[in-house]
């Protein structure tokens, strides 16, 4: 991403000191990129701290500014804890946060095990929520005015079939959303949310659409017949942080050209899989996820 792939003016978010979850890879690290441009502090963190150092070193490379790698683990609230710990005692209060840490998957209902749920709600429904809190409470400490933006789906609208732990989580964080924007907004804190649609990233790509490639652009079923370009998100994010978005509270904004008010999107097609197609994604997701940890133990 380039300075002319965004719409603002040069330094909009100078001053902004920025967290965003999740923020060494896919939508968290272009979101990164996208506060960099404009002047922010940006803190990244995740679980694979190795990730995230390439993550900081690239762009800082790339566009000098300030990008901080934290590896943290939310779904332990003492781990969130000592991490804004750290953030706190380098420069002072953030600005903002983003709530982009997720994990997903396709499967049948029927095959989930309580672990594979709770894989993907300890992470976007609990850690998130964590995360929140821990900032919230500091910002109301200090009396300090803070934004929220959390990172859904249009599934929050009309359910998630095939994705429901993910469904589940990404709902909850709408109702957060929701209530706190209200709760929290006479102290100064705002709370919105992006729906994206689909925005192909490798991680995300390889376990809900495994029989498919990240490189493809078009999106039969979208009414304007692609998938997502990353500054546009980008683009997006930029503005709930951005001043003059100060009266945007309690909101939750799709960007997916539409689908879902077309076909409702989600997976409700995979109604039509066979039993071989659901055991070649199974293979192809667990051979995702061998090379996620061979990762972390780099």
């Amino acid at each position: 991403m380039t300075r002319d792939d965004l719409m603002f003016k040069e330094g909009l978010l100078k001053g902004q000191r920025i967290l965003i979850t999740g923020g060494g890879t896919g939508l968290g690290k272009v979101m990164a990129e996208g506060f960099q441009l404009l002047g922010a502090e940006v803190y990244i963190c995740g679980r694979r701290g190795g990730v995230l150092e390439e993550t900081a070193k690239e762009l800082t490379g790339a566009h000098g500014g300030k990008v901080v790698p934290i590896a943290c683990d939310i779904r332990v609230p003492e781990a969130i804890s000592e991490m804004l710990d750290q953030v706190w005692s380098d420069g002072g209060a953030l600005t903002g946060l983003v709530n982009n840490a997720a994990g997903n998957f396709i499967s049948r209902t029927e095959d989930l095990t309580p672990r594979g749920f709770e894989a993907i709600s300890n992470i976007v429904f609990r850690g998130s929520f964590f995360v929140t809190l821990d900032c919230g409470k500091r910002w109301i400490a200090e009396g300090k005015p803070g934004a929220v933006t959390s990172i859904l789906t249009t599934w929050v609208w009309n359910g998630g079939p095939f994705t429901v732990p993910s469904a589940m989580s990404k709902a909850g964080l709408n109702i957060m959303t929701q209530s706190l924007a209200v709760e929290w907004g006479p102290k100064n804190i705002r709370f919105n949310a992006i729906a994206p649609g689909p925005f192909p990233t490798e991680g995300a790509w390889a376990r809900l659409n495994p029989t498919s490639s990240t490189g493809e652009s078009s999106a039969p079923g979208n009414p304007m017949g692609r998938v997502g370009h990353m500054p546009e998100l980008a683009n997006l994010a930029i503005y709930l942080f951005a001043p003059g978005s100060e009266y945007v509270n309690g909101q939750t904004i799709a960007i997916d050209g539409a689908a879902h008010q077309a076909g409702g999107g989600g997976f409700s097609r995979l109604r039509e899989w066979t039993d071989e197609q659901w055991e070649s994604a199974r293979t192809a997701i667990q051979g995702a996820n061998q090379r996620d940890r061979a990762k972390r133990t780099v």
